[in-house]
């Protein structure tokens, strides 16, 4: 008798989720004692608004130029700090010992750029004069920070001109191999003495990138001839090939060749900056001057929208009374079309959406969400849909401590492309591993679009329902 009741209240239980999974607001059967509602009646409006001035949060660097038929002609130089070794290898080696410098570009092997990867061009390496400024943004003028005759270096390249290279690193709390393509660059010999007298005399200069930018502010990367592609560098390092000398035995010493040591790399604790040219397609401006809601990167168009937050937080109220109620979740699905442009650009792997009267702080201050006045969603290429699914402490918030009553803050929202850093960290072999994001900044990795079908969203409430009797 116990097992067919527990089989007849089974299959109420079930018979009364099914009922209550409606598109509106569903009925339970069980008499209206409890219920568990979702709601997903609501309309969100939106457009895109011009973001053509972006600051940068972030070591990873454009470089180069494209002209895309349905995109815009976007070209992207670079300049960039350093964060200097603490310590350089000085014993056994002397100055004049020093061989050559070289300048390290290191993109992905796969997706390190947009456009035609054999387009021959040719970089620009200047050497600044002062340190940059901070904040910094895509539109900066280098114009007074180099002088023309201080060209380091001038080099072709393309896409796949440097070499492979599998790296290894814990950036990501575990260690990590992964294959680059490296363009490597050569300095002069003499920067490379420089370098190494300036450690010998004061090692303190290395002890920070402020007091080495006494020693050398920063180089600035340019573009200096042809179009066809624009390169995602990941990571920027200068590195320094010298001889030294060891003592094997009383009797036997020995001089090492082709010795390396990275003296310089651009981290994300130096300023470094993206310097943006963009002039978009008429295509995509006749899409934005009809009334589509387009992301562009880098430096584009956001889209700002008014998300329905009061009318959830009525129809929801409205509804439970002076019943039991706890709101389980609140999402926003927003499916995507993918205007056709040459080189296939794709749209941005991440979105973030933030109350727009905040937008400027948390860049500013290189914030994380905090799923309450900021999120972030990741672009499925299968669904083509970003789900932002962490939105209910944005609407407990507005409940708890406003009495449920929406500001103009709350309700109007900016959804803008964004680069992600992630950190995965090994709990135990048990527990297996953890990822958290430690980055969220302006997006500058590629060149990006999509056009968001704000008409097709999907606003969804779910929440239960105890009746009081």
């Amino acid at each position: 008798m116990k097992q067919f009741f527990n089989v007849i209240l089974a299959a109420a239980v079930l018979l009364s989720l099914y009922a209550c999974t409606d598109e509106t607001i569903g009925v339970s059967i069980t008499d209206g004692v409890s219920s568990i509602i979702e709601d997903s009646s609501f309309v969100i409006q939106g457009h895109s608004v011009r973001n053509d001035r972006v600051q940068m949060r972030t070591s990873t660097k454009m470089l180069g130029r494209i002209s895309a038929e349905g995109f815009g002609q976007l070209s992207a130089d670079a300049v960039t700090m350093w964060m200097p070794a603490a310590t350089l290898d000085t014993t056994g080696v002397k100055e004049e010992w020093i061989d050559s410098v070289r300048l390290k570009l290191r993109l992905p092997y796969r997706d390190g750029f947009t456009g035609d990867s054999l387009a021959p061009m040719r970089l620009d390496v200047y050497r600044l004069n002062r340190a940059l400024p901070s904040p910094i943004y895509s539109d900066f003028d280098p114009t007074d920070y180099y002088n023309s005759s201080d060209l380091l270096a001038s080099e072709s390249y393309s896409p796949v001109s440097g070499w492979l290279e599998v790296s290894n690193s814990y950036v990501t709390g575990t260690l990590q191999f992964d294959t680059v393509r490296v363009i490597s660059v050569p300095l002069p010999q003499e920067l490379g003495k420089e370098l190494y007298r300036a450690y010998v005399n004061d090692p303190s200069k290395f002890s920070s990138p402020k007091a080495f930018a006494e020693v050398f502010p920063g180089i600035y990367i340019t573009n200096s001839y042809g179009s066809g592609h624009v390169m995602n560098i990941k990571a920027t390092e200068l590195d320094v090939y010298y001889r030294k000398h060891a003592q094997l035995s009383e009797t036997t010493d020995t001089i090492y060749p082709a010795q390396c040591q990275s003296y310089l790399a651009s981290t994300p604790e130096v300023v470094s900056n993206n310097i943006i040219s963009f002039n978009i397609d008429d295509a995509i401006t006749s899409m934005v001057n009809s009334g589509s809601a387009l992301i562009v990167a880098p430096a584009g168009y956001d889209v700002e929208v008014r998300f329905p937050i009061q009318d959830i937080i009525d129809k929801y109220q409205a509804n439970v009374g002076n019943n039991q109620s706890i709101i389980n979740s609140l999402s926003l699905e927003l499916p995507v079309s993918v205007p056709e442009t040459q080189y296939d650009i794709q749209p941005p792997q991440y979105l973030l959406m933030v109350k727009s009267s905040k937008k400027a702080d948390f860049i500013n201050g290189d914030s994380l969400t905090n799923n309450k006045d900021s999120f972030y969603a990741t672009y499925d290429a299968t669904t083509k849909k970003y789900v932002f699914s962490g939105l209910r402490n944005y609407i407990l918030n507005i409940i708890n401590n406003q009495g449920g009553i929406a500001t103009e803050d709350d309700i109007n929202l900016t959804i803008t492309p964004v680069d992600v850093t992630n950190y995965t960290y090994q709990q135990s072999y048990y527990y297996g591993s953890t990822t958290v994001v430690t980055k969220i900044s302006p997006m500058v990795s590629r060149p990006a679009i999509a056009n968001l079908l704000l008409d097709k969203a999907k606003i969804k409430i779910t929440y239960s329902k105890q009746i009081v009797n």
